[in-house]
Order: C-alpha cells, then sequence, then structure tokens
C-alpha cells in the first residue's frame, strides 16, 4: 500500500472534528513549529522539495522565500481553496473530510511567513465546505491555537474564511486577491508580483489548499524524510481526482512517480476501464492541460513507462507530454466523443473569460463557434487549422493563464485526434448519433492487467 501523509485518518470517525484530530496526532506540526523561528520552518519546507499542488508546480519553499519583509508592513498567507478546474475536485474533499489539516496547514505557513492576519478564500459555490471550516476555525480558537498569544509562544493569528466570486478567473492568484478586496475578480498585471504588493498592497503568499495541508506532515517528520518519497524533483505525495469512466472513481494519494497504468488499472487504484471498455484517451490534470491518446498516457514517445510525476507527465513537451496540473485526472473510453469534449472545455472558457484581454474575450468565442459547427456537422476542413491558428494566437498573450488553458486543450486534441475532426467533416449526418470509437494513431488499447503484488 502506497503511503499516505493527508489521508491517513480520512476513514477514522469524527476526523473532522478538533477532538479526534488531536487523538491523531493533530497539531503536533503547530507546537513544533512554534519552538522554531519562521526561517527554520521555510528551510523544511525547502528541503521537502514540495511543489505547489495547485497547478504550477513551482517550489512551494522558494515562494516562501521571495516573500518581502518591509519593517511595520503587515504580511498575509491566502489560501487559494477556490478550486474551479473542471475534472478537480481534491481540496474539497480534503475540507470537507478532514479540514483541521488545512487549518493547522495555515498556521504552520503563517507562523512561517510572518503572517498575523491570513484568509481561506473559498469558491462561492461551496457554502457546506465553508461552514464546515467556520466550525473547524472555532474549535481551534476554542483551544488556543489562532488569537492571541497561540500556546502562549508570543505569536497571533486570526484566520478567516471568505467565500470567493464563484468565477474560475478568480483561482487566478492575482484575480483572487481583487475579489478578496471586494473588486471584480481581474487578473492584475504582474510585475508587481504578489511578494512584493499583494492583497492590500501588501506582501502576500497564495497557495493552494492542498500545498499548505502538506506543511503539516514535512513540519512533523521533516523536510529530508518528505522528500525521500517520491521521485527526482516529484517529492512526496499528490491528491489525484480522478473521474471519467474509471470503475472506481474517487480521490486518491499517490506516491508520486507511481506508474500512470498502474493508477488506472490496478485495484488499488482506479480499477481500470468501466464497463469493459478500452481507454481512449486522458486529461491528466484538469481540462488546462493537453489531451492525451492512450499510447501517449502509459507509456512515453520513446516506449518507456510513464509515470505520475511532473517531470514524466511533461516528458516530450506539448508534441508528445502534458501536464500534472492540479492533478484533476479524466478518462475517456472508446466511445467518447474527442470533438464534444473539446467544445464542451471551450464553452467553458468562452464562459469564464473576464473578458480583460482581446485575444482571450474574442479568441475564446471563436473556438467554441467552430467547435460547435464541428460537432454538429456543419464544419468545413479549413475549420480544423483555423482552430490550430485561433489557438496560436490565444496562447501566451493573455495577463493570465485563462488563455493558455483556452488553447491548450483545443490544439493538443487536433493534434493527436485530427482523424476524428475530419470524419465530423465527413460524415456530417453520421457524427450527429455515432461515435468515431478508437482513433486511428496506434493500434486498440486492450485492458492491461497490472499485478498488485509488492
Amino acid at each position: 500500500m502506497a503511503r499516505k501523509l493527508l489521508l491517513e485518518h480520512i476513514n477514522v470517525p469524527g476526523i473532522n472534528t478538533f477532538d479526534v484530530y488531536r487523538q491523531k496526532g493533530g497539531y503536533r506540526a503547530v507546537e513544533k513549529a512554534l519552538k522554531m523561528t519562521p526561517d527554520e520552518v521555510v528551510e523544511e519546507v525547502k528541503k521537502s522539495g514540495l511543489r505547489g499542488r495547485g497547478g504550477a508546480g513551482f517550489p512551494t519553499g522558494m515562494k516562501w522565500s521571495f516573500l518581502a519583509k518591509p519593517e511595520g508592513v503587515p504580511r498575509y498567507l491566502v489560501c487559494n481553496a477556490d478550486e474551479s478546474e473542471p475534472g478537480t475536485f481534491k481540496d474539497r474533499y480534503l475540507m470537507t473530510y478532514i479540514p483541521h489539516a488545512l487549518i493547522e496547514g495555515m498556521i504552520v505557513s503563517s507562523f512561517a511567513l510572518g503572517a498575523k492576519t491570513s484568509y481561506i478564500y473559498v469558491r462561492g459555490e461551496m457554502m457546506p465546505q465553508i461552514r464546515i471550516l467556520e466550525r473547524a476555525i472555532a474549535e481551534a480558537k476554542n483551544a488556543g491555537f489562532l488569537g492571541k498569544n497561540i500556546l502562549g509562544s508570543g505569536y497571533d493569528l486570526e484566520l478567516y474564511v471568505q467565500p470567493g466570486g464563484g468565477a474560475y478567473i478568480c483561482g487566478e492568484e492575482t484575480a483572487l486577491l481583487e475579489s478578496l478586496e471586494g473588486k471584480r475578480g481581474n487578473p492584475r498585471i504582474k510585475p508587481p508580483f504578489p511578494a512584493i504588493a499583494g492583497l492590500y498592497g501588501c506582501p502576500t503568499v497564495v497557495n493552494n489548499v492542498e500545498s499548505i495541508a502538506a506543511t503539516v506532515p514535512i513540519i512533523n517528520d521533516g523536510g529530508e524524510e518528505y522528500a525521500k518519497i517520491g521521485i527526482g524533483r516529484s517529492t512526496g505525495t499528490k491528491l489525484i481526482s480522478a473521474s471519467g469512466n474509471l470503475v472506481r472513481p474517487g480521490v486518491y494519494e499517490i506516491e508520486l512517480g507511481l506508474p500512470v497504468e498502474e493508477f488506472i488499472y490496478s485495484d488499488e487504484y482506479c480499477g481500470g476501464i468501466a464497463n469493459g471498455k478500452r481507454l481512449k484517451a486522458t486529461v491528466a490534470g484538469g481540462s488546462s492541460v493537453p489531451v492525451l491518446p492512450a499510447n501517449l498516457t502509459l507509456k512515453l514517445a520513446n516506449g518507456e513507462p510513464r509515470l505520475m510525476s511532473y517531470e514524466s507527465l511533461s516528458e516530450g513537451g506539448f508534441a508528445t507530454g502534458t501536464m500534472m496540473g492540479s492533478g484533476g485526472f479524466i478518462a475517456f473510453d472508446e466511445d467518447q466523443c474527442i470533438v464534444r469534449n473539446t467544445w464542451n472545455f471551450a464553452r467553458f472558457y468562452h464562459h469564464e473569460s473576464c473578458g480583460q484581454c482581446s485575444p482571450c474575450r474574442e479568441g475564446t468565442g471563436w473556438m467554441e463557434k467552430v467547435l460547435h459547427r464541428l460537432e454538429y456537422g456543419h464544419g468545413k476542413m479549413s475549420d480544423i487549422d483555423l482552430l490550430v491558428d485561433v489557438s496560436k494566437k490565444i496562447e501566451g498573450n493573455t495577463i493570465c493563464p485563462l488563455g493558455d488553458a483556452a488553447a491548450w486543450p483545443v490544439a493538443s486534441a487536433i493534434r493527436h485526434f485530427r482523424d476524428e475532426f475530419e470524419w465530423h467533416v465527413k460524415e456530417p449526418v453520421k457524427c450527429l448519433d455515432t461515435n468515431y470509437g478508437l482513433a486511428n494513431y496506434a493500434e486498440p488499447i486492450a485492458k492491461v492487467e497490472v499485478s498488485t503484488e509488492k
């Protein structure tokens, strides 16, 4: 069995309460951190090799070290719990079932950064999770782990939950800060970066829910021990939101470096493709990352097994690889339509564009319209290259990464499944009630038997 750091006690009755969480070793990291200096806590996180679990994968300890520390100016830690990425639901799972893991991580991280006021920015639609977190904060405060002079250390911290604006764009850290300040959630032009001028113009760090929760086992066990888990620069464990045509979708905690084939087919994880179907394609890190056909999901271009790690998933660049992203792993079986799926993603990004940048505001709408034409049998062959051209005009030409997130799925779908797009043009009537099936990119992928013996 893989080692569990965040979800070890997830099935313990009452683990969402302070008392049970405390009985299982909760808040030991706070007690330990408060006996260290803030710089020592930052150093442990650096040693761990922890990388941002929200999608970017930037080293967390390094990000913390960039925080400006001017005299007399407050600093802030903001937890990004917006989690708007389609296919991603692991942060919501963590907040629902083990909220004190996040609260403890917030205290440890706030202490390391010298923040005396911190915020958890939660997607507005997640009202049950907001109430759960507010209860957990009240419990921690009653036990002396929040408020004035925490555990007699002299350190003060107030922690607040802020409902979000209900927009995908507010998952981008500067748009999140704008929303937190009560303004429209439009991304800011950078520089200045939040580490210099963030919330209310003060130095600010924005981290994902999972990233902050991961600081708890790092402080408890030490950064060097954490770094021993995983592979290469992909250290520790990662929460994966698995969905789509799988026997057992759900949230899984994996050790980074696990073979993708084992994750999909082994009984310990997803149990294979549902209904005895064959795997056609996957989206490995949420809707904003490039889609991969089955053969490149399971193997690298050189034939070696592909691993669930930042480096292995991106091996080959966008020509033959993808991204870890936020860990929103979506599997498509042989009956799924790539054109329809791509159009569905394009609809989402067109709807969620803030409209600040012309390439994104206009381009996402164009892509949605052209994909709609192709899906419903009104497309032309020239539409396929038009989509590629529009995606290139959007990528890299916007203030925030939403433009890239909209462009990459479209470009990758055409790159790997062009025959399916062409079929929609050649068979305008048939495509309305029949799916293309397995693409002609490789021999059909048979069901893979994976041994679970260690």
